[in-house]
């Protein structure tokens, strides 16, 4: 892990400010949605991207009843039930 120096309080909302820096250079914009984690007492924040909700896949994403799934999903459930 490499350390920023960055030091931020929480404010009485529990909110944080992350620098314009480190947003530029991970590509954060405004109302973006971060993913939150935590792991041995860490909390890690990453850029959310949406993934295929059967394989996790991130390419060639369709949008079903507000669900991402892949392409390649619909083929093999296609597949499945016979239509291919």
């Amino acid at each position: 892990m490499k350390s920023t120096g960055i030091v931020r309080k929480v404010d009485e909302l529990g909110r944080i400010v992350l620098p314009i820096e480190l947003r530029k250079v991970l590509h954060i914009d405004v109302r973006d949605a971060l993913e939150i984690f935590v792991d041995e007492g860490r909390i890690i924040l990453k850029k959310y991207e949406p993934a295929d909700i059967f394989t996790g896949s991130m390419e060639e994403l369709v949008e079903y009843k507000g669900k991402k799934v892949s392409r390649q999903s619909i083929v093999e459930m296609a597949k499945l039930i016979g239509l291919n």
